[in-house]
């Protein structure tokens, strides 16, 4: 277990479009924090890192549900506004990541808060990390540096620092000590949830064994700790370090809230007080792994040694998916039950929910179902067919011959969606640089391949002149209002070539499937991925045919064939 944060929470971002927002969103999903929306006003419809984006909390509440945790990158004067609106919303934990804040504010949300039934993080604070549970703010840095170094165990942190709080998860680390979960409190004198009010959660939870307390001169917060101590609240063991030793009284330490003002929150009465009640307090920092070993030691838990410890997470023995989870009588995809899912969505939404994390609306299904379709079969020629027939004309079985022919799917087949949607995204960029219309940025993309002397990817085809798989993408697409900046500039591209050359080079299904996944906002990298899930079912049928109706190896030639199938028939029509 974890406080605060785990796998089942559902958390909205406000402000997620803004630079901050945005790349701590990709720090929480990357670390697996289940971010189910973001709110900027004014900004309603658009995604951000796959997360759908909403004018208010309450449309993002009533779209998607209820949400648990709400984490505010918005400016310092109008985080008040944001977490009431919140916490109006029905959302029972924030995080206040801005400074800054004013204190009147924080009072009023205190007030509100607690009115609610709800709690609140900082603000000034990075936030909260627990160990293959999430992250909420930003701490850890990188996604890849925060999985390495802070792993799952039996101390939890509370700090008054952020630099602090990820240094003692480090440094605990390198002792071969892990974590339950890391909480920054927060720098200022007026905060949501004070030392004392995590202290309570970390006494609840059954994973924590010992807490790492950093404080610092200023307010009462290690005072109350203490106290919390003393009335039997908190009973497992506590590590203390208390910062600001040197500091004269009126002169702030670090953070807003660690000044001493007369004889109130000085470094020896918090000293004094914790070790009154018991706390283990460490006169310096480098002491405090040491300490804490020896406070587990006592615990009859096992700690490996520091180099044992090491030598494991360099090996990098442990592994973690964000994909599936299984435990007994439940599948979980991407945090969904798949048993709840089976006949409520469609197999491409179950796709586009792997791949990306995020249950698409129906209508995002319903285009991924006919980009699908489209592309399903393209007849004997293309050499992933000729490849997969000719290997099931040897015998082989039905695993070997489809991946021949998926092995086939390369740069020059299959491949051209990633191609062409580099090619939209490079036309889009160029129109927000000229800052004008697709039509400015597709002018300037075709000079610029014209001059390159290359060709453009997802336009033309050696065999249609007007794809009708291409027409009818572009048209479900509109009718469903999918399509946006990628499809925009590929038809401003078409034209842009056609005002150049004077012969219009029309689109074809890879275009057309590479603008609607710039507009789904899917990765690059997936791209071509999307051709193979598509033709992966035509292959299965022509290794069918070619064990069934034909004769053991066979010579195949790549364009003698004839079609002897079905007549042509409408949907609809009975057969």
């Amino acid at each position: 277990m974890a406080i605060l944060i785990g796998p089942d929470k559902r958390v909205l971002v406000q402000g997620i479009t803004g630079r901050e927002g945005a790349a701590r969103t990709r720090l929480m999903k990357e670390y697996g924090t289940n971010v189910v929306a973001g709110v900027t006003p004014g900004r309603g419809g658009g995604m951000v890192e796959n997360v759908p984006v909403f004018d208010t909390v309450g449309q993002a509440r009533d779209t998607i549900g209820d949400i648990d945790i709400s984490v505010i990158f918005v400016p310092a004067p109008l985080v008040k506004n944001a977490a009431l609106e919140a916490l109006a919303g029905g959302v029972k934990l924030l995080v206040l990541v801005p400074d800054r804040v004013p204190l009147y504010d924080v009072l009023e949300l205190v007030a509100e808060a607690d009115a609610q039934g709800a709690s609140f993080i900082g603000p000034n604070t990075l936030g909260v990390l627990s160990p293959g549970s999430g992250v909420l703010g930003m701490m850890g840095g990188r996604a890849a540096s925060a999985q390495k170094w802070f792993y799952p165990g039996p101390v939890g942190v509370t700090s008054r620092s952020g630099g602090i709080t990820t240094s003692i998860a480090y440094y605990l680390a390198q002792a071969g000590m892990g974590l339950s979960t890391i909480v920054h409190v927060g720098g200022d004198s007026v905060v949501g949830m004070p030392h004392a009010d995590v202290l309570k959660r970390f006494e609840a939870d059954p994973q924590t064994e010992c807490v790492v307390l950093f404080g610092e001169i200023g307010t009462s917060q290690e005072e109350m700790a203490a106290d919390l101590i003393a009335a039997g609240a908190f009973t497992k063991p506590l590590v203390a370090c208390i910062g600001g030793k040197a500091a004269r009284s009126g002169t702030r330490f670090s953070h807003a809230g660690a000044i001493v003002e007369g004889n109130r929150g000085t470094y020896a009465s918090k000293v004094a007080r914790l070790r009154e009640v018991g706390a283990e307090v460490v006169d310096s920092f480098a002491d405090i792994p040491d300490v804490t070993r020896r406070v587990l030691q006592r615990r009859t838990l096992f700690i490996p040694p520091a180099k044992e410890k090491q030598k494991l997470m360099e090996t990098d023995l442990h592994w973690k998916t964000a994909i599936t989870g299984i435990r007994p009588n439940e599948i979980r995809l991407r945090g969904y039950r798949i048993d709840d899912l089976m006949g409520r969505i469609s197999f491409s939404q179950a796709i586009f929910l792997a791949l990306t994390g995020e249950l698409p609306p129906p209508q995002v299904g319903q285009l991924l179902d006919a980009i699908f379709v489209s592309s399903i079969d393209h007849g004997v020629t293309p050499p992933s067919t000729l490849a997969a027939r000719t290997a099931a004309s040897t015998g082989a079985p039905f695993n070997a011959a489809l991946a021949a022919g998926l092995l086939s799917i390369n740069q020059h087949h299959g491949g051209a969606i990633e191609d062409s949607m580099r090619l939209i995204r490079r036309g889009i960029e160029l129109a927000r640089v000229l800052e004008g219309a697709a039509e400015v940025g597709a002018v300037a993309l075709v000079a610029a391949y014209r001059k390159e002397k290359k060709r453009l990817p997802g336009f033309g085809h050696r065999i249609h002149t007007d794809d009708p798989r291409t027409r009818r993408l572009l048209e479900l697409a509109s009718e469903l209002g999918v399509a946006a900046d990628g499809v925009e500039m590929l038809r401003a591209i078409e034209d842009a070539w056609a005002e150049a050359t004077g012969k219009r080079l029309p689109m074809n299904v890879d275009g057309a499937i590479a603008g609607l996944l710039v507009d789904l906002k899917l990765p690059l990298e997936l791209a071509n991925t999307f051709f193979m899930m598509a033709r992966l079912p035509g292959l299965v049928a022509q290794v069918h045919e070619e064990k069934t109706r034909e004769r053991p190896m066979r010579v195949i030639h790549p364009t003698d064939h004839e079609y002897d199938g079905a007549a042509a028939r409408q949907y609809g029509e009975e057969s």
